[in-house]
């Protein structure tokens, strides 16, 4: 039988790990072992780890404690999660059969708000959208849960513990290039919206919106939250070229889609570009304070789920099948660009 070892890196997590915790012993598919990779914390992680039957190692930032958890493993597959998520009872065990039944050697899932707040479940939806779309092309992971087979994770070096942000982007960027790489879709993971927020991938997920609404609306992109450039395609595409996504390809297909950005109300469409907007003094908190009357909640939750339900009726499309394409004539199109993930693959003071 597959061995599963969950790692959870930690810092002063007190207040959130009891619950998950808990939640992983009540699972119908229990781990087989738990490894908490502390990072010093100065309140009760480590003994309240211990008390729920977690083995404890020292640790560090994230990409440090999840490898050292990772080093003291001993189970076939890995299951990485950060303290503040809630799986139910059944996520382990749908979560491992879809990885088993889509051949996978890497994972994330789809997530869901656990704050109750209808704002929150939307930033989810518009992460979740935003995910299946790049999958394809240039693998996101979520740190807040990721499956990966052991064998792939110490083939690819682990985490890159120099990296101070967007290591999960990274690793599955690695981890994509020696095996197969999936967003499951059959469970989601609960998490606290906070961490999104902070790193940006729900900004980041919310301008592709954008940009699918114009796409919709039939109008030119002229000033995008992503580069923007015409006809920009090569005979010879490099296997690591950002993708480009061809806006006329786009509007075909979204073309029976209503358009959320014609029935918002204007003050709401407001908040929007304020949102999208790239002025640095605007807190990542006040970003995603956004205030909407429930109907146009409701209005872009329903739009979210239809382009998602859309995703998972259409067959993925297949790296190798993409890169022979011939070039297509000069349109409109969009590359896009994760600032995050961009960083991370920069040279190293190192090697320069």
């Amino acid at each position: 039988m597959t061995r599963l070892s969950v790692i959870i890196p930690a810092l002063n997590e007190a207040a959130t790990l009891p619950q998950l915790l808990d939640a992983l012993n009540h699972q119908t598919r229990k781990p087989d072992e738990i490894i908490v990779a502390d990072a010093g914390s100065k309140d009760d992680t480590r003994q309240i780890a211990c008390d729920h039957g977690a083995s404890v190692v020292d640790g560090g930032l994230p990409a440090v404690g999840r490898n050292a958890g990772a080093a003291a493993a001993t189970g076939d597959i890995f299951l990485f999660l950060d303290s503040d998520v809630l799986p139910r009872p059944t996520f382990i065990a749908r979560a491992l059969k879809e990885f088993d039944d889509r051949d996978c050697d890497m994972a994330t899932c789809l997530i869901a708000s656990l704050e109750d707040d209808p704002t929150n479940a939307v930033l989810a939806e518009a992460t979740n959208l935003y995910l299946q779309v790049v999958q394809p092309f240039a693998p996101h992971a979520l740190g807040c849960c990721l499956l990966v087979k052991c064998e792939v994770h110490f083939k690819i070096g682990g985490f890159d513990e120099e990296l101070c942000m967007a290591e999960d982007h990274d690793y599955a960027q690695r981890a994509a290039d020696v095996g197969e790489f999936a967003v499951l879709t059959r469970s989601r993971i609960p998490v606290s919206m906070r961490r999104l927020e902070k790193e940006g991938l729900t900004q980041l997920a919310f301008k592709y919106l954008w940009c699918e609404m114009h796409a919709l609306a039939g109008k030119p992109i002229y000033d995008t939250p992503f580069e923007y450039e015409l006809g920009a395609y090569t005979d010879t595409p490099s296997k690591k070229a950002p993708p480009l996504m061809d806006i006329g390809q786009l509007r075909q297909q979204l073309g029976r889609f209503q358009n959320p950005i014609q029935q918002l109300q204007l003050p709401h469409l407001e908040q929007l570009e304020k949102l999208l907007k790239p002025e640095r003094i605007i807190s990542a908190q006040d970003r995603f304070k956004i205030q909407f009357d429930p109907p146009d909640l409701l209005l872009l939750r329903r739009y979210l789920l239809r382009r998602l339900a859309l995703l998972r009726v259409m067959p993925p499309p297949l790296k190798e099948t993409l890169a022979k394409l011939p070039p297509l004539p000069i349109k409109e199109s969009v590359r896009l660009l994760e600032l995050n993930w961009l960083k991370s693959r920069l040279p190293r003071k190192d090697d320069r």
